[in-house]
Protein backbone atom coordinates (compact mmCIF):
# COMPACT_ATOMS: atom_id res chain seq x y z
CA UNK A 1 0.00 0.00 0.00
CA UNK A 2 1.48 3.72 -1.50
CA UNK A 3 1.22 6.55 0.56
CA UNK A 4 -0.19 9.24 -1.42
CA UNK A 5 1.96 12.32 -2.49
CA UNK A 6 1.21 15.09 -0.21
CA UNK A 7 -0.04 18.55 -1.65
CA UNK A 8 3.14 20.89 -1.65
CA UNK A 9 1.72 24.34 0.79
CA UNK A 10 1.93 27.07 -1.10
CA UNK A 11 3.42 30.32 1.22
CA UNK A 12 0.90 33.10 1.12
CA UNK A 13 3.37 35.27 -0.97
CA UNK A 14 3.03 32.83 -3.85
CA UNK A 15 -0.74 32.89 -3.72
CA UNK A 16 -0.24 36.86 -3.82
CA UNK A 17 2.35 36.60 -6.64
CA UNK A 18 -0.35 34.19 -8.67
CA UNK A 19 -3.34 36.59 -7.89
CA UNK A 20 -1.44 39.48 -9.46
CA UNK A 21 -0.29 38.01 -12.47
CA UNK A 22 -3.76 36.71 -13.06
CA UNK A 23 -5.02 40.20 -12.33
CA UNK A 24 -2.52 42.20 -14.22
CA UNK A 25 -3.21 39.74 -16.71
CA UNK A 26 -7.16 40.78 -17.09
CA UNK A 27 -6.61 44.44 -16.45
CA UNK A 28 -4.18 44.60 -19.75
CA UNK A 29 -6.59 42.45 -21.58
CA UNK A 30 -9.50 44.61 -21.17
CA UNK A 31 -8.20 47.62 -20.51
CA UNK A 32 -6.43 47.35 -23.97
CA UNK A 33 -9.57 47.31 -26.14
CA UNK A 34 -10.68 50.20 -24.58
CA UNK A 35 -7.41 52.09 -24.98
CA UNK A 36 -7.92 50.73 -28.86
CA UNK A 37 -11.06 52.11 -28.83
CA UNK A 38 -10.18 55.57 -27.18
CA UNK A 39 -7.35 55.96 -29.01
CA UNK A 40 -9.33 55.50 -32.56
CA UNK A 41 -11.73 58.15 -31.01
CA UNK A 42 -9.62 60.38 -30.30
CA UNK A 43 -7.61 60.63 -33.27
CA UNK A 44 -10.60 60.96 -35.38
CA UNK A 45 -12.28 62.96 -33.54
CA UNK A 46 -9.15 65.26 -33.48
CA UNK A 47 -9.39 65.49 -37.42
CA UNK A 48 -12.98 65.65 -37.45
CA UNK A 49 -13.01 68.65 -34.70
CA UNK A 50 -10.61 70.38 -37.39
CA UNK A 51 -12.67 70.44 -40.05
CA UNK A 52 -15.51 71.54 -38.10
CA UNK A 53 -13.52 74.62 -36.61
CA UNK A 54 -12.35 75.29 -39.80
CA UNK A 55 -16.15 74.90 -41.65
CA UNK A 56 -18.49 75.49 -38.68
CA UNK A 57 -15.81 78.42 -36.98
CA UNK A 58 -15.66 79.53 -33.66
CA UNK A 59 -19.38 80.85 -32.57
CA UNK A 60 -21.22 77.88 -34.41
CA UNK A 61 -19.05 75.31 -32.28
CA UNK A 62 -20.01 77.94 -28.99
CA UNK A 63 -23.41 78.02 -30.02
CA UNK A 64 -23.62 73.82 -29.83
CA UNK A 65 -21.06 74.07 -26.82
CA UNK A 66 -23.70 76.20 -24.70
CA UNK A 67 -27.07 73.39 -25.99
CA UNK A 68 -24.80 70.73 -24.73
CA UNK A 69 -24.32 72.34 -21.41
CA UNK A 70 -28.10 71.91 -21.28
CA UNK A 71 -27.89 68.12 -21.95
CA UNK A 72 -25.45 67.75 -19.74
CA UNK A 73 -27.24 69.11 -16.99
CA UNK A 74 -30.26 67.16 -17.57
CA UNK A 75 -28.17 63.77 -18.25
CA UNK A 76 -27.37 63.94 -14.16
CA UNK A 77 -30.57 63.70 -13.67
CA UNK A 78 -32.63 61.87 -16.35
CA UNK A 79 -30.44 58.83 -15.70
CA UNK A 80 -31.42 58.37 -12.19
CA UNK A 81 -28.19 56.43 -11.42
CA UNK A 82 -30.18 53.74 -12.73
CA UNK A 83 -26.82 53.44 -15.52
CA UNK A 84 -24.50 52.84 -12.81
CA UNK A 85 -27.16 50.34 -10.87
CA UNK A 86 -27.05 48.15 -14.29
CA UNK A 87 -23.40 47.63 -13.83
CA UNK A 88 -23.70 46.99 -10.67
CA UNK A 89 -26.69 44.57 -10.25
CA UNK A 90 -27.42 43.04 -13.49
CA UNK A 91 -23.92 40.73 -12.75
CA UNK A 92 -25.21 39.69 -9.74
CA UNK A 93 -28.31 38.77 -11.14
CA UNK A 94 -26.90 36.87 -13.96
CA UNK A 95 -24.59 35.24 -11.82
CA UNK A 96 -27.16 34.19 -9.06
CA UNK A 97 -29.85 32.83 -11.19
CA UNK A 98 -31.84 35.72 -10.16
CA UNK A 99 -33.27 36.16 -13.86
CA UNK A 100 -36.87 36.91 -12.60
CA UNK A 101 -35.28 40.32 -10.61
CA UNK A 102 -33.16 40.76 -14.13
CA UNK A 103 -35.82 41.18 -16.03
CA UNK A 104 -38.18 43.33 -13.68
CA UNK A 105 -34.61 45.47 -13.19
CA UNK A 106 -34.46 46.12 -17.43
CA UNK A 107 -38.35 46.65 -17.82
CA UNK A 108 -38.68 48.56 -14.79
CA UNK A 109 -35.97 50.85 -15.48
CA UNK A 110 -36.64 51.12 -19.14
CA UNK A 111 -39.74 52.42 -18.27
CA UNK A 112 -38.85 55.07 -15.67
CA UNK A 113 -36.11 56.30 -17.76
CA UNK A 114 -39.20 56.70 -20.77
CA UNK A 115 -41.56 58.68 -18.52
CA UNK A 116 -39.00 60.95 -16.62
CA UNK A 117 -37.06 61.82 -19.92
CA UNK A 118 -40.51 62.82 -21.74
CA UNK A 119 -41.36 65.34 -18.53
CA UNK A 120 -37.86 66.87 -18.75
CA UNK A 121 -37.95 66.82 -22.52
CA UNK A 122 -41.45 69.14 -22.26
CA UNK A 123 -39.83 71.03 -19.84
CA UNK A 124 -36.64 71.83 -21.98
CA UNK A 125 -39.08 72.90 -24.52
CA UNK A 126 -40.97 75.43 -22.79
CA UNK A 127 -37.63 76.31 -20.99
CA UNK A 128 -35.10 76.43 -24.00
CA UNK A 129 -36.01 79.93 -25.39
CA UNK A 130 -35.50 81.64 -22.03
CA UNK A 131 -32.37 80.14 -21.25
CA UNK A 132 -31.16 80.75 -24.68
CA UNK A 133 -31.98 84.71 -24.05
CA UNK A 134 -32.06 84.91 -20.86
CA UNK A 135 -28.96 83.00 -19.45
CA UNK A 136 -26.54 82.78 -22.55
CA UNK A 137 -27.43 85.68 -24.37
CA UNK A 138 -27.56 84.20 -27.55
CA UNK A 139 -30.63 83.75 -29.63
CA UNK A 140 -29.30 81.88 -32.65
CA UNK A 141 -29.55 78.64 -29.83
CA UNK A 142 -33.19 78.77 -29.84
CA UNK A 143 -33.94 76.80 -33.66
CA UNK A 144 -31.52 73.84 -31.79
CA UNK A 145 -33.81 73.53 -28.74
CA UNK A 146 -35.82 70.82 -29.68
CA UNK A 147 -32.62 68.84 -31.37
CA UNK A 148 -30.93 69.19 -28.39
CA UNK A 149 -33.97 67.44 -26.65
CA UNK A 150 -33.96 64.59 -29.13
CA UNK A 151 -30.14 64.22 -28.49
CA UNK A 152 -31.07 63.99 -24.50
CA UNK A 153 -33.77 61.43 -24.85
CA UNK A 154 -31.10 59.20 -27.18
CA UNK A 155 -28.38 59.64 -25.48
CA UNK A 156 -30.26 58.56 -21.81
CA UNK A 157 -30.95 55.21 -23.36
CA UNK A 158 -28.02 54.53 -24.90
CA UNK A 159 -26.08 55.47 -21.68
CA UNK A 160 -27.93 52.54 -19.90
CA UNK A 161 -27.79 50.20 -22.19
CA UNK A 162 -24.17 50.15 -22.67
CA UNK A 163 -23.51 49.91 -18.82
CA UNK A 164 -25.98 46.63 -19.07
CA UNK A 165 -23.40 45.34 -21.54
CA UNK A 166 -21.14 46.03 -19.34
CA UNK A 167 -22.92 44.00 -16.78
CA UNK A 168 -22.95 41.32 -19.17
CA UNK A 169 -18.74 41.75 -19.21
CA UNK A 170 -19.15 42.62 -23.35
CA UNK A 171 -16.97 45.80 -23.45
CA UNK A 172 -15.33 44.76 -26.73
CA UNK A 173 -18.45 45.02 -28.35
CA UNK A 174 -19.32 48.00 -26.53
CA UNK A 175 -16.42 49.18 -27.93
CA UNK A 176 -16.96 48.25 -31.20
CA UNK A 177 -20.63 49.96 -31.54
CA UNK A 178 -19.67 53.04 -29.98
CA UNK A 179 -15.97 53.69 -31.15
CA UNK A 180 -15.68 51.90 -34.35
CA UNK A 181 -19.00 52.46 -35.72
CA UNK A 182 -21.13 55.65 -34.08
CA UNK A 183 -18.13 57.86 -34.50
CA UNK A 184 -17.52 57.37 -37.87
CA UNK A 185 -21.50 57.28 -38.57
CA UNK A 186 -21.48 61.04 -37.12
CA UNK A 187 -18.74 61.73 -38.91
CA UNK A 188 -19.44 60.88 -42.52
CA UNK A 189 -23.39 62.05 -42.18
CA UNK A 190 -22.03 65.26 -40.47
CA UNK A 191 -19.59 65.65 -43.81
CA UNK A 192 -22.66 65.15 -46.03
CA UNK A 193 -24.80 67.56 -44.25
CA UNK A 194 -22.36 70.43 -44.19
CA UNK A 195 -21.56 69.86 -47.79
CA UNK A 196 -25.61 70.27 -48.35
CA UNK A 197 -25.27 73.84 -47.06
CA UNK A 198 -27.00 72.78 -43.23
CA UNK A 199 -24.10 74.13 -41.32
CA UNK A 200 -24.60 73.74 -37.53
CA UNK A 201 -27.77 72.31 -37.90
CA UNK A 202 -26.10 69.55 -40.25
CA UNK A 203 -23.64 68.63 -37.52
CA UNK A 204 -26.74 67.98 -35.08
CA UNK A 205 -28.54 66.49 -36.88
CA UNK A 206 -25.79 64.05 -37.69
CA UNK A 207 -25.30 63.23 -34.30
CA UNK A 208 -28.96 62.75 -34.07
CA UNK A 209 -29.08 59.80 -36.77
CA UNK A 210 -25.73 58.49 -35.40
CA UNK A 211 -27.47 58.13 -31.90
CA UNK A 212 -30.32 56.11 -33.53
CA UNK A 213 -27.84 53.67 -35.03
CA UNK A 214 -25.81 53.02 -32.19
CA UNK A 215 -28.50 52.44 -30.00
CA UNK A 216 -30.59 49.97 -31.94
CA UNK A 217 -27.50 47.95 -32.06
CA UNK A 218 -26.80 48.31 -28.67
CA UNK A 219 -30.59 47.19 -27.56
CA UNK A 220 -30.08 44.25 -29.89
CA UNK A 221 -26.95 43.39 -28.14
CA UNK A 222 -28.27 43.43 -24.97
CA UNK A 223 -31.49 41.34 -26.18
CA UNK A 224 -29.04 38.43 -27.66
CA UNK A 225 -27.02 38.86 -24.19
CA UNK A 226 -30.18 38.64 -21.82
CA UNK A 227 -30.63 34.87 -20.63
CA UNK A 228 -33.40 33.47 -21.88
CA UNK A 229 -35.46 33.33 -18.76
CA UNK A 230 -35.37 37.12 -18.09
CA UNK A 231 -36.60 37.68 -21.50
CA UNK A 232 -39.69 35.44 -20.76
CA UNK A 233 -43.00 37.54 -20.74
CA UNK A 234 -45.47 36.82 -17.84
CA UNK A 235 -48.02 38.22 -16.12
CA UNK A 236 -46.13 39.74 -12.57
CA UNK A 237 -43.02 42.45 -12.18
CA UNK A 238 -41.29 41.76 -9.20
CA UNK A 239 -40.58 45.31 -8.18
CA UNK A 240 -37.44 47.03 -7.94
CA UNK A 241 -34.97 46.14 -4.79
CA UNK A 242 -34.27 48.46 -2.34
CA UNK A 243 -30.54 48.25 -2.90
CA UNK A 244 -31.29 49.10 -6.32
CA UNK A 245 -32.82 52.34 -5.54
CA UNK A 246 -30.67 53.17 -2.48
CA UNK A 247 -27.46 52.45 -4.69
CA UNK A 248 -29.22 54.35 -7.81
CA UNK A 249 -29.98 57.32 -5.44
CA UNK A 250 -26.19 57.71 -4.40
CA UNK A 251 -25.00 57.17 -7.85
CA UNK A 252 -27.34 59.83 -8.64
CA UNK A 253 -25.91 62.41 -5.57
CA UNK A 254 -22.68 61.79 -7.09
CA UNK A 255 -23.40 62.29 -10.22
CA UNK A 256 -24.58 66.18 -9.53
CA UNK A 257 -21.74 67.24 -7.44
CA UNK A 258 -19.21 65.55 -10.66
CA UNK A 259 -21.20 67.66 -12.92
CA UNK A 260 -20.87 71.08 -11.03
CA UNK A 261 -17.41 70.27 -11.12
CA UNK A 262 -16.59 69.61 -14.67
CA UNK A 263 -20.04 71.58 -16.42
CA UNK A 264 -19.75 74.69 -14.01
CA UNK A 265 -16.56 76.72 -16.75
CA UNK A 266 -18.35 76.59 -19.26
CA UNK A 267 -21.77 77.78 -17.66
CA UNK A 268 -20.07 80.77 -16.05
CA UNK A 269 -17.57 81.61 -19.25
CA UNK A 270 -21.54 80.69 -21.58
CA UNK A 271 -22.96 83.91 -18.95
CA UNK A 272 -20.32 85.88 -18.63
CA UNK A 273 -18.61 85.91 -22.26
CA UNK A 274 -19.59 84.98 -25.54
CA UNK A 275 -20.52 81.93 -27.94
CA UNK A 276 -16.75 81.97 -29.84
CA UNK A 277 -14.67 82.09 -26.48
CA UNK A 278 -17.01 79.07 -25.15
CA UNK A 279 -16.17 77.03 -28.67
CA UNK A 280 -12.28 78.21 -28.35
CA UNK A 281 -12.38 76.54 -24.30
CA UNK A 282 -14.49 73.72 -25.49
CA UNK A 283 -11.90 73.04 -28.16
CA UNK A 284 -9.15 73.05 -25.70
CA UNK A 285 -11.02 71.02 -23.01
CA UNK A 286 -11.22 68.08 -25.94
CA UNK A 287 -7.72 67.56 -25.90
CA UNK A 288 -7.09 68.17 -22.56
CA UNK A 289 -9.44 65.05 -21.54
CA UNK A 290 -7.09 62.92 -23.82
CA UNK A 291 -4.11 63.30 -21.46
CA UNK A 292 -6.41 61.07 -19.30
CA UNK A 293 -6.22 58.31 -21.64
CA UNK A 294 -4.45 55.95 -20.12
CA UNK A 295 -5.84 56.47 -16.82
CA UNK A 296 -9.09 56.26 -18.06
CA UNK A 297 -8.33 52.80 -19.52
CA UNK A 298 -6.97 51.43 -16.84
CA UNK A 299 -10.04 52.28 -14.88
CA UNK A 300 -12.55 50.60 -17.11
CA UNK A 301 -11.22 46.95 -15.86
CA UNK A 302 -9.53 48.17 -12.12
CA UNK A 303 -12.57 48.87 -10.50
CA UNK A 304 -14.24 45.40 -11.12
CA UNK A 305 -11.23 43.69 -10.21
CA UNK A 306 -10.47 46.14 -6.73
CA UNK A 307 -14.12 45.04 -5.80
CA UNK A 308 -12.94 41.62 -6.17
CA UNK A 309 -9.84 41.47 -4.41
CA UNK A 310 -11.14 43.37 -1.57
CA UNK A 311 -13.87 41.07 -0.90
CA UNK A 312 -11.19 38.13 -1.24
CA UNK A 313 -9.28 40.49 1.59
CA UNK A 314 -6.44 40.01 -0.68
CA UNK A 315 -5.05 43.47 0.23
CA UNK A 316 -1.32 42.97 -0.28
CA UNK A 317 -2.33 42.39 -4.25
CA UNK A 318 -4.18 45.63 -4.22
CA UNK A 319 -1.33 47.29 -2.88
CA UNK A 320 0.96 46.50 -5.50
CA UNK A 321 -1.29 46.40 -8.78
CA UNK A 322 -1.93 50.25 -7.30
CA UNK A 323 1.41 51.06 -7.09
CA UNK A 324 2.64 49.21 -10.46
CA UNK A 325 -0.63 50.87 -12.36
CA UNK A 326 -0.39 54.06 -10.94
CA UNK A 327 4.10 54.24 -11.62
CA UNK A 328 3.48 53.23 -15.34
CA UNK A 329 -0.21 55.49 -15.95
CA UNK A 330 2.24 58.44 -14.72
CA UNK A 331 4.80 57.67 -17.19
CA UNK A 332 3.09 57.03 -20.21
CA UNK A 333 0.89 59.93 -19.41
CA UNK A 334 3.94 62.65 -18.92
CA UNK A 335 5.79 62.32 -22.75
CA UNK A 336 2.06 63.35 -23.97
CA UNK A 337 1.47 65.86 -21.63
CA UNK A 338 4.77 67.59 -22.19
CA UNK A 339 4.15 67.33 -25.94
CA UNK A 340 0.61 69.71 -25.69
CA UNK A 341 2.15 71.79 -23.20
CA UNK A 342 5.65 72.29 -25.34
CA UNK A 343 3.43 72.68 -28.98
CA UNK A 344 0.01 74.32 -27.02
CA UNK A 345 -0.08 76.97 -29.48
CA UNK A 346 0.37 74.61 -33.12
CA UNK A 347 -1.99 72.35 -31.38
CA UNK A 348 -4.52 74.93 -31.28
CA UNK A 349 -3.46 76.98 -34.22
CA UNK A 350 -4.46 72.99 -36.37
CA UNK A 351 -7.86 74.06 -35.48
CA UNK A 352 -7.67 77.59 -37.17
CA UNK A 353 -6.22 81.30 -36.82
CA UNK A 354 -8.72 81.96 -33.92
CA UNK A 355 -8.44 79.43 -31.87
CA UNK A 356 -4.86 79.66 -31.61
CA UNK A 357 -6.05 82.49 -28.35
CA UNK A 358 -6.66 79.09 -25.99
CA UNK A 359 -2.98 77.49 -25.53
CA UNK A 360 -2.80 78.81 -22.44
CA UNK A 361 -5.77 76.97 -21.43
CA UNK A 362 -4.60 73.81 -22.80
CA UNK A 363 -1.26 74.02 -20.62
CA UNK A 364 -3.60 74.96 -17.64
CA UNK A 365 -5.86 72.05 -18.03
CA UNK A 366 -2.73 69.61 -18.76
CA UNK A 367 -1.61 70.07 -15.62
CA UNK A 368 -4.32 69.87 -13.82
CA UNK A 369 -5.12 66.30 -15.68
CA UNK A 370 -1.50 65.27 -15.18
CA UNK A 371 -1.99 65.55 -11.32
CA UNK A 372 -4.70 63.61 -11.83
CA UNK A 373 -3.08 61.02 -13.79
CA UNK A 374 0.02 61.08 -10.91
CA UNK A 375 -2.57 59.33 -7.88
CA UNK A 376 -3.51 56.91 -10.38
CA UNK A 377 -6.85 55.05 -9.84
CA UNK A 378 -7.33 56.65 -6.03
CA UNK A 379 -10.84 57.81 -6.55
CA UNK A 380 -11.97 53.85 -7.73
CA UNK A 381 -9.81 52.39 -4.82
CA UNK A 382 -12.29 54.02 -2.88
CA UNK A 383 -15.11 53.59 -4.32
CA UNK A 384 -15.03 49.82 -4.98
CA UNK A 385 -14.05 49.25 -1.30
CA UNK A 386 -16.63 50.93 0.36
CA UNK A 387 -16.38 54.42 1.08
CA UNK A 388 -18.19 55.86 -1.23
CA UNK A 389 -19.40 58.82 1.88
CA UNK A 390 -15.69 59.71 1.82
CA UNK A 391 -16.36 60.55 -2.21
CA UNK A 392 -19.60 62.38 -1.41
CA UNK A 393 -17.89 64.50 1.09
CA UNK A 394 -14.90 65.61 -1.37
CA UNK A 395 -17.33 66.38 -4.40
CA UNK A 396 -19.02 68.42 -2.49
CA UNK A 397 -16.43 70.57 -1.36
CA UNK A 398 -14.85 70.63 -4.31
CA UNK A 399 -18.22 71.07 -6.22
CA UNK A 400 -18.59 74.54 -3.96
CA UNK A 401 -14.65 75.45 -4.32
CA UNK A 402 -15.10 75.08 -8.59
CA UNK A 403 -18.00 77.11 -8.59
CA UNK A 404 -16.39 79.76 -5.88
CA UNK A 405 -13.16 80.07 -7.95
CA UNK A 406 -15.56 80.59 -11.59
CA UNK A 407 -17.30 82.92 -10.37
CA UNK A 408 -14.01 85.17 -9.30
CA UNK A 409 -12.03 84.62 -11.83
CA UNK A 410 -14.24 83.70 -15.00
CA UNK A 411 -15.63 87.29 -15.44
CA UNK A 412 -12.29 88.73 -15.47
CA UNK A 413 -9.96 86.71 -16.89
CA UNK A 414 -12.39 84.62 -19.44
CA UNK A 415 -11.44 80.98 -20.46
CA UNK A 416 -7.98 81.18 -18.46
CA UNK A 417 -9.76 82.07 -15.31
CA UNK A 418 -11.94 79.03 -16.35
CA UNK A 419 -9.47 76.69 -16.75
CA UNK A 420 -7.32 78.04 -13.45
CA UNK A 421 -11.00 77.06 -11.60
CA UNK A 422 -10.70 73.89 -13.29
CA UNK A 423 -6.94 72.85 -12.85
CA UNK A 424 -7.31 73.94 -9.12
CA UNK A 425 -10.25 72.11 -8.41
CA UNK A 426 -8.75 68.59 -10.06
CA UNK A 427 -5.33 68.80 -8.26
CA UNK A 428 -7.02 69.71 -5.02
CA UNK A 429 -9.64 66.72 -5.67
CA UNK A 430 -6.68 64.33 -6.52
CA UNK A 431 -4.41 65.01 -3.84
CA UNK A 432 -7.60 64.67 -1.58
CA UNK A 433 -8.29 61.11 -3.12
CA UNK A 434 -4.59 60.56 -2.30
CA UNK A 435 -5.22 61.48 1.83
CA UNK A 436 -8.10 59.40 1.68
CA UNK A 437 -6.33 56.36 0.61
CA UNK A 438 -3.43 56.69 2.48
CA UNK A 439 -5.77 57.61 5.61
CA UNK A 440 -8.52 54.64 5.41
CA UNK A 441 -6.94 51.70 3.66
CA UNK A 442 -3.07 52.61 4.17
CA UNK A 443 -2.36 52.14 0.45
CA UNK A 444 0.23 54.29 -1.49
CA UNK A 445 1.03 54.38 -4.92
CA UNK A 446 4.77 55.92 -4.39
CA UNK A 447 7.97 53.67 -3.83
CA UNK A 448 11.53 53.94 -4.43
CA UNK A 449 10.77 51.78 -8.30
CA UNK A 450 9.10 55.40 -9.66
CA UNK A 451 13.14 56.11 -9.72
CA UNK A 452 13.67 54.24 -12.91
CA UNK A 453 11.61 56.66 -14.55
CA UNK A 454 13.53 59.60 -13.93
CA UNK A 455 16.67 58.75 -16.79
CA UNK A 456 13.85 57.69 -19.28
CA UNK A 457 11.47 60.73 -18.83
CA UNK A 458 14.22 63.39 -18.95
CA UNK A 459 15.42 61.72 -22.08
CA UNK A 460 11.61 62.18 -23.63
CA UNK A 461 11.03 65.78 -22.27
CA UNK A 462 14.59 66.72 -24.27
CA UNK A 463 13.59 65.38 -27.18
CA UNK A 464 10.59 67.55 -27.23
CA UNK A 465 12.25 70.54 -25.95
CA UNK A 466 15.01 70.03 -29.38
CA UNK A 467 12.62 69.68 -31.35
CA UNK A 468 10.24 72.49 -30.26
CA UNK A 469 13.69 74.72 -30.68
CA UNK A 470 14.63 73.78 -34.13
CA UNK A 471 12.11 71.81 -35.81
CA UNK A 472 8.90 73.57 -34.41
CA UNK A 473 8.36 75.49 -36.84
CA UNK A 474 8.07 73.11 -39.45
CA UNK A 475 4.62 72.27 -41.59
CA UNK A 476 2.21 70.60 -41.50
CA UNK A 477 1.68 71.08 -37.68
CA UNK A 478 0.10 68.48 -37.10
CA UNK A 479 2.60 65.98 -38.51
CA UNK A 480 5.61 67.59 -36.81
CA UNK A 481 3.65 67.59 -33.22
CA UNK A 482 2.81 64.12 -33.65
CA UNK A 483 6.36 63.18 -35.17
CA UNK A 484 7.51 64.82 -31.95
CA UNK A 485 5.46 62.95 -29.65
CA UNK A 486 6.05 59.68 -30.76
CA UNK A 487 9.93 60.00 -31.23
CA UNK A 488 9.75 61.01 -27.33
CA UNK A 489 7.98 58.07 -26.51
CA UNK A 490 10.62 55.89 -28.65
CA UNK A 491 13.12 57.30 -26.55
CA UNK A 492 11.30 56.55 -23.06
CA UNK A 493 10.50 52.83 -24.04
CA UNK A 494 14.16 52.45 -25.04
CA UNK A 495 15.50 53.82 -21.84
CA UNK A 496 13.08 52.40 -19.58
CA UNK A 497 13.76 48.77 -20.93
CA UNK A 498 17.34 49.47 -21.55
CA UNK A 499 18.08 50.75 -17.71
CA UNK A 500 15.82 47.42 -16.52
CA UNK A 501 12.83 47.06 -14.88
CA UNK A 502 11.53 45.03 -11.88
CA UNK A 503 9.86 41.98 -11.44
CA UNK A 504 6.60 43.62 -11.34
CA UNK A 505 7.52 46.02 -14.62
CA UNK A 506 8.23 43.16 -16.66
CA UNK A 507 5.19 41.46 -16.21
CA UNK A 508 3.48 44.35 -16.90
CA UNK A 509 5.45 44.36 -20.32
CA UNK A 510 4.95 41.22 -21.08
CA UNK A 511 1.28 40.94 -20.67
CA UNK A 512 0.97 44.21 -23.05
CA UNK A 513 3.47 42.57 -25.56
CA UNK A 514 1.27 39.19 -25.10
CA UNK A 515 -1.72 41.30 -26.46
CA UNK A 516 -0.22 43.79 -28.95
CA UNK A 517 1.07 40.24 -30.76
CA UNK A 518 -2.68 38.64 -30.58
CA UNK A 519 -3.51 41.64 -32.64
CA UNK A 520 -1.09 42.07 -35.23
CA UNK A 521 -1.84 40.06 -38.06
CA UNK A 522 0.29 37.84 -39.43
CA UNK A 523 1.10 37.96 -42.94
CA UNK A 524 1.10 33.94 -43.48
CA UNK A 525 -2.72 34.46 -42.96
CA UNK A 526 -3.24 36.05 -46.16
CA UNK A 527 -1.47 33.33 -47.95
Amino acid sequence: MTASNPVPEVSPETLDTQSFRRQMGQVSRHSGVFFAGTVFTAAASYLFKVYLARVLGARALGIYALGMTVVGFLSVFNALGLPQAALRFIPAYSATGKFESLRSFLVRALAVLLAANLVLGVAVLLAGPWIALRVYHTPELQPFVGMFVLIMLLGVFTTFLAQVLGGYKAVARRTVISNFVGIPATMVITVILVSLGLGLSGYVLAQIFSAVLVLGLMAGTAWRLTPRAARAFSSTLPSLEKGVMSFSGAALGLGLLQYLMSETDRVVLGIYRDAREVGIYAVAGSLIIFVTVVLRSVNQIFAPVVSGLSAGEQRAVVSRMFQTLTKWILGLTIPLAAGMIFFASGLMGIFGRDFRAGWLVLVIGTVGQLVNCGVGSSGTLLFMTGHQNALVKIHASMAALMVGLNLALTPRWGMTGAAISMAATVCATNLWYLLEVRRRLGLSPYNRSYLRLLVPLAGALAVLWLWRARLGALHPQWLTIGAAVLLAYAIFISLALALGLDEDDRMIARAVWSRVRSVIPRAEAGV
